[in-house]
């Protein structure tokens, strides 16, 4: 796998949220704006409907969603998978390796018994003893580097378990044109910052007075996300990922998201033959 890496077109820069000292209280804020992207760009429908149809067309009644932090778009996705006549009763199961007690608390003690969030650690290199249910990784599987991206699927291969990951982007710009563009699609990110902050609810003190006093949240957000795009991996990064990888007993797919005929983003999707 190591010698493999240099075939990819991925590169491993650093993002914000992935640092363990980047505060909890920030990272929610940015998790908030990613949410009204979500919203502006129809990526919630887009996977309810990819979802969906992996749930009935499996038999599957519940969905564990890895590397929640604090929430994604999973519990509004889920909203829209219960208006599906036939999904009703679908449940979420919310995991991370390093969970978000308030987000935990907030879920757990909801009147909405269809979601929740495991308060214990869930490693998704290591699916063993994770809860059966269709496995989601959700705008999350760049921020793995290709050896825990391999674990990844290795383990839920062996673990016969079902694996959606989803991106809503693809890494089809060259890294030099990336560069050159890097300091003008810095400050369209921010000042979309500007825009979006007022649609967040519920919005705190600290989403406006780090958004538009002290800039903080505006220059992170801007960075990691034009830092996550040459960190996902590309539709031939996957095939290097998946060497080796063939099996009687599980199959792998990979293509596009639609919505409408057009592209919304790139998915894996693993399933145990029968």
């Amino acid at each position: 796998m190591e010698g493999a890496t240099s075939e990819m077109k991925r590169i491993q820069l650093f993002e914000f949220e992935d640092f363990p000292w980047f505060p909890t209280w920030l990272r929610t804020c940015m998790t908030n704006l990613i949410m009204i992207l979500h919203r502006m760009m129809g990526v919630s429908e887009v996977l309810a409907e990819l979802i969906g149809g992996i749930l009935k067309e499996n038999k599957l009644t519940k969905i564990v969603d890895l590397g929640s932090g604090s929430g994604g778009a999973m519990p509004e996705v889920l909203n829209i998978i219960h208006r599906t006549s036939g999904l009703e009763h679908i449940e979420l199961v919310m995991t991370d390796l390093y969970p978000n007690p308030e987000v935990a608390k907030k879920y757990n003690q909801d009147e909405n018994d269809k979601i929740s969030y495991q308060e214990t650690p869930v490693d998704a290199t290591e699916l063993t003893n994770v809860p059966n249910g269709l496995k989601t990784m959700m705008n999350s599987f760049h921020h793995m580097p290709p050896k825990a991206a391999r674990k990844i699927l290795e383990s839920a291969q062996k673990n016969a378990q079902p694996l959606l990951i989803y991106e809503m982007a693809e890494n089809k710009m060259s890294l030099l044109l990336w560069w050159v563009l890097l300091p003008i699609s810095l400050a369209i990110l921010m000042i979309m910052v500007l825009f979006m902050t007022p649609f967040v609810k519920p919005i705190t003190w600290r989403q406006l007075v780090f958004t538009y006093l002290i800039p903080i949240i505006p220059i992170c957000y801007a960075w990691d996300g034009q830092a996550s795009m040459p960190r996902m991996y590309a539709m031939k990064d996957i095939d290097v990922l998946l060497e080796g990888l063939d099996s009687d007993n599980y199959t792998w797919e990979k293509g596009y998201a639609t919505k409408n005929g057009k592209k919304k983003g790139t998915f894996l999707l693993g399933l145990p033959k029968g």
